[in-house]
């Protein structure tokens, strides 16, 4: 039927989530189970469904489930359902069940597409089932409706993570097979809260519904997308087969023949479909609840009783009905042995964490080849698949290792003390021992029992030995209040009281004499069990065990004299050997511990990752050749050639602004200035002695500005009728106040002035000055 144990605990891990259902609480426990997520509309209920043979889930358009459903799947022999808010009600008609749903959803989050984390417990039993604990939640959608709040797509996505965060919760990704799978919601929160993909099931579903031509073959086959424990096509029924009532039972027989008779899938016929899904769950959820329970790190504890046990029935089988003298080897050997095949399970455990670090650190490094989708899928496959093919031969060779431990017991190895030294050593023991005076356990203990008759608990030091237990008024252990011996002393546990918090352990005398005083029993308070326990641990080194309840007093009885078979009881001869054989065992053990821990990772390093080292550089060009062609694996991804597209478009826009710009430069340029008139004919020509120009003036004349007089608004003579003074010598005119020596700094700039407009005859501003106010010699321009 599928796992064993998971079929053991799944009853358990029900009846938990019904008590914190029942007072209207979710579990914050780290429960096993698995959750069914996937995007609006995916198939989701339908796979639910299929694998209960009935129809009992809501059904329309839009958002359907709007509370997460526990689905609880019990194999039995009649079919019923229960819910949990309905006790002691069982439905038989399943079409109750889904009319009951509705209205329990409805009830919590009202009737108009609201949702609610409060989820719905439903367990059905029927023989057509396997024992499996499922969560229906709610689709993820993007778009409020109804009086969804305008967060409806966070308000799910919160919901979904307080399930699938969970490190015991398997993930059942849905997806439809008619919408590019990259799209995907399910895989989108899967990879993010598992990215290792560890408990990660992929479901592809609507495979009939996809457009003629195409197919979900590499999908399947797990090529594209990759994930650790691959997909499992489904076909569930249409609506067109749910509105004709088709039974689910036929629904599944056209499933098999659909995978059997599509050329894609047939080659793949045995790993598709409900069923398969069925057992897959119900296997890969039994290993993946124990997932992290024990680690290769994770320190081996052991009964360090139950091992001295273990050594003197050795010693007692090996000498038989006779009396051993001496110490026997075959005990030694027998002991090693079982502690050397412990050591096998966590070394494989280590070789497959080493491979899921690789495999990682593989996709790590693809991502660079994002931009070329089907060379980085194709270059994970051929990797990965050269990985697994290497893993089956380093577990081989770490069984070898261990093999080679048990072939031969190297006693004469440096390291190993030898019997004559354990025997020393045991002697060393017993001595100390007897001494009395090593001390196993210091601290704080209540002596309950006594402190009640007192009005109150006290609180004392206490100091154990490997003979004695002592208490004492403070940690200075000044003032001894009392000191008890150990012997014939054993441990019970005592249920706390009503109103206390503390944790309860009593100390009594198996000879049913009084402990302490009048006290048949002397009972110790702590405030945590983890303390209790340690207390506990520490009276087992000083030969004081817990009291053993068997069914009948022979059991009992036989019990104790087992628990004490190598102590008291035990004869001296028989204790000298145990404590002989003790010490061997923990020399020889540390020897092979330091070979392991030597030779594992030697072996892993040369037998797996070196080795892809090497096939990566050398063979996995020379497989992307021959898988097939090579310009298909170079197609770039939708995304990149977008991105290309638009990038191109960009720079085209860019350039041609540019352009745009280079010819506004080219176009815009302003006049520049005339260059400087040159006004060397005015030094040579001089004007003749006696004759002044009608503009001239007594006062020293500059230079003007060398304007052309063909420009208007210049200085110098005005418009009008000529000077009367003008025609006497025929000279040409001569612009007012020349210049008697060249300016060294160059010509002065150009000034605009306004052009003069007096009427004919009146002297202009710039003309001749006036007899009465003889014209002030003016500076040069300064601009």
């Amino acid at each position: 039927m599928g796992n064993r144990g998971m079929e053991d605990l799944i009853p358990l891990v029900n009846r938990l989530q019904d008590a914190f259902s029942a007072i209207g609480q979710n579990a914050d426990l780290d429960l096993p189970q698995i959750a069914v997520v996937g995007g609006q509309s995916a198939g989701k209920s339908s796979v639910l469904e299929n694998f209960v043979g009935r129809d009992f889930l809501p059904r329309g358009s839009g958002i359907v489930t709007r509370r997460p459903l526990v689905l609880q799947l019990v194999n039995a022999t009649t079919e019923y359902a229960e819910f949990l808010h309905c006790k002691g009600k069982k439905f038989t008609d399943f079409e109750e069940v889904r009319l009951e749903i509705e209205a329990e959803t409805d009830r919590v989050t009202g009737t108009n597409k609201g949702i609610s984390p409060v989820p719905i417990n439903l367990r059905v039993y029927s023989p057509h089932v396997l024992n499996l604990t499922l969560v229906d939640l709610p689709g993820m959608t993007k778009v409020p409706v109804g009086d969804q709040p305008p967060d409806i797509e966070f308000q799910i996505r919160d919901m979904l993570m307080q399930f699938v965060t969970k490190e015991n919760c398997l993930i059942l990704a849905v997806s439809p097979a008619n919408s590019d799978l990259a799209n995907s919601d399910a895989l989108k929160v899967a990879k993010e809260v598992d990215p290792q993909g560890q408990r990660t099931i992929g479901v592809i579903t609507k495979l009939d519904l996809m457009d003629e031509g195409t197919d979900a073959r590499d999908v399947l086959e797990n090529k594209l997308l990759p994930l650790r424990r691959g997909y499992i096509g489904v076909v569930n029924r249409s609506q067109k087969d749910i509105d004709g009532k088709k039974d689910i039972t036929a629904a599944l027989a056209a499933e098999r023949k659909f995978f059997l008779s599509h050329p894609s899938y047939r080659h793949l016929a045995d790993r598709m479909g409900t069923p398969y899904l069925q057992k897959v769950l119900n296997q890969v959820g039994g290993r993946n609840w124990g997932l992290g329970a024990d680690r290769p790190d994770t320190p081996m504890e052991f009964d360090e009783k139950e091992l001295r046990r273990e050594i003197s029935y050795a010693i007692k089988n090996i000498h038989g009905i006779r009396t051993g003298l001496f110490t026997p080897d075959m005990a030694f050997e027998t002991i090693v042995k079982k502690q050397v095949k412990k050591i096998r399970e966590p070394c494989l455990k280590c070789v497959d964490m080493v491979i899921s670090e690789l495999i990682s650190t593989v996709r790590q490094c693809t991502k660079k080849l994002q931009q070329y989708p089907r060379l980085r899928e194709e270059m994970e496959r051929i990797v990965t698949t050269h990985i697994r093919e290497r893993e089956g031969r380093t577990k081989e060779q770490v069984m070898l290792l261990i093999d080679i431990e048990l072939a031969y017991m190297n006693t004469n190895h440096e390291d190993f003390i030898g019997f004559a030294n354990a025997q020393q050593r045991s002697n060393q023991m017993n001595k100390k021992k007897a001494s009395g005076n090593q001390v196993i356990r210091k601290g704080w203990l209540t002596i309950n029992n006594i402190g009640i008759m007192k009005g109150g608990s006290k609180e004392y030091w206490f100091v154990l030995t490997a003979e004695n237990l002592s208490w004492y008024k403070d940690d200075e252990e000044k003032e001894k209040k009392y000191m008890l011996s150990v012997d014939n002393l054993k441990l019970r546990d005592v249920e706390k009281g009503f109103m206390s918090s503390k944790h309860i352990f009593a100390l009594f005398n198996t000879e049913q004499r009084n402990v302490y005083k009048d006290y048949r029993q002397l009972e110790l308070a702590c405030e945590t069990q983890e303390e209790v326990d340690s207390w506990k641990a520490s009276f087992l080194r000083a030969g004081v065990y817990p009291e053993r309840v068997g069914v009948s007093g022979g059991a009992s009885e036989t019990e104790e004299n087992g628990s004490d078979s190598f102590m008291h009881s035990m004869d001296p001869q028989l204790e000298r050997q145990v404590e002989t054989i003790r010490n061997l065992v923990d020399s020889y053990m540390a020897i092979v511990n330091k070979t392991v821990r030597d030779l594992m990772p030697k072996t892993i390093m040369h037998l797996m990752i070196n080795n892809t080292k090497e096939f990566i550089f050398s063979e996995l060009l020379a497989n992307l050749y021959s898988c097939g062609d090579q310009n298909t694996l170079m197609e770039e991804s939708a995304e990149q050639a977008q991105r290309r597209d638009e990038m191109l478009r960009m720079y085209h826009a860019l350039k041609e602004a540019l352009s745009i710009i280079g010819d506004i430069n080219t176009t815009t340029v302003s006049t520049p200035m005339p260059p400087p008139v040159d006004d060397s004919w005015l030094q040579v020509q001089s004007v003749p002695a006696g004759r002044r120009s009608p503009t001239s003036s007594p006062t020293p004349q500059r230079r003007a500005p060398a304007v052309p007089p063909a420009r208007p608004g210049s200085r110098g003579p005005a418009p009008g009728p000529p000077p009367a003074g003008s025609a006497l010598g025929g000279a040409p005119p001569v612009p007012s106040r020349p210049g008697a020596s060249p300016d060294p700094f160059g010509p002065p700039p150009q000034v605009p002035s306004r052009p003069n407009r007096a009427p004919p005859g009146v002297p202009s501003r710039s003309g001749q000055a006036s007899p009465s106010r003889p014209e002030s010699p003016r500076p040069p321009f300064d601009l």
